[in-house]
């Protein structure tokens, strides 16, 4: 059993809301749940799992610029500010955080709602750390 966790955090790398999906699903889901519910933003960092034309015009209605790398597939090729990306270490120290928990990096919660439960109280932790 596999699951993936999706995430928005703030400027600083701390949780704000978080979405889990199976794991074999495509990461299309988790950006379909959380665009609508984005705070306000200048800009919107993510890797290129959630590179889709349907999201970028979302954000652009939602006045944030996306800053997502192209797939390796597209056709049409899309810049993106290569400098601001690099500050998404923080999201990625953020879930690397969160495996600190031994409970959510080893899942010993086999019930979705429940793991969740304990990825979001580490995730209140983390919010105050």
């Amino acid at each position: 059993m596999n699951s993936k966790l999706h995430a928005v955090t703030d400027a600083l790398g701390r949780p704000i809301r978080l979405f889990l999906t199976a794991g074999n699903v495509s990461d299309y889901i988790g950006a379909r749940a959380l665009l609508s519910s984005l705070p306000k933003a200048e800009w919107l960092l993510a890797d290129r799992g959630y590179d889709a034309d349907w999201s970028r015009n979302g954000l652009k209605d939602m006045k944030i610029r996306p800053c997502i790398p192209p797939r390796k597939s597209r056709k049409k090729i899309i810049a993106y500010d290569k400098t601001q990306y690099k500050t998404r270490h923080k999201i990625e120290n953020m879930f690397g955080k969160l495996k600190d928990w031994r409970r959510i990096a080893m899942r010993y919660d086999r019930c979705p709602e429940i793991f969740l439960s304990a990825i979001a109280l580490a995730a209140i932790v983390l919010f105050w750390l």
